[in-house]
């Protein structure tokens, strides 16, 4: 099987650590060379303990799980020869207490809006087919706990 990695980085500077008031704001590196800004949620922390324009770790497993979802959706429109046109989701994630007691992001709904064009259309069952599939095959969606609904728009 694959390995996959990425670098996180912080570092203090010359913030005072042990106030606790240290900033939250730190790097994600891919190996590609992507860098992302992140952060702790400014939900939990306010600013500047942490910095509104990173995105934060729950904020990732939302988009990582809707990107996994729409990537195996193409491959499954793909195959059966519908032309996607456009694919957009709206997702979103409910932090709650789990079945232990402890807080986590314990449901994730996608909400795509899909496009297709050209004259061989899908109808709502194929479309359907294609979520359960997509949804099936997700590697991310089969990594977490959390459920995760699949709320199509129009």
């Amino acid at each position: 099987m694959e390995n996959f990695s990425a670098m996180v980085h912080w570092e203090r500077g010359d913030q005072n650590f042990l106030d606790k008031k240290y900033r939250r704001s730190h790097e994600w590196r891919f190996d590609g060379g992507a860098v992302i800004g992140a952060s702790s949620s400014p939900h939990f922390l306010p600013p500047p303990m942490s910095d509104p324009r990173g995105v934060d770790p729950e904020e990732a497993l939302v988009a990582a799980i809707s990107s996994c979802h729409m990537l195996w959706f193409l491959a499954m429109a793909a195959k059966h020869g519908w032309l996607v046109d456009s694919y957009d989701d709206q997702p979103n994630g409910k932090m709650d207490k789990n079945s232990a007691g402890k807080t986590a992001v314990s449901l994730v709904t996608l909400r795509p809006k899909v496009v297709f064009g050209g004259e061989n259309l899908p109808n709502s069952d194929e479309i359907d087919a294609m979520h359960h599939q997509a949804h099936e095959l997700c590697f991310v969606a089969n990594s977490v706990r959390s459920e995760i609904r699949i709320e199509p728009r129009a």
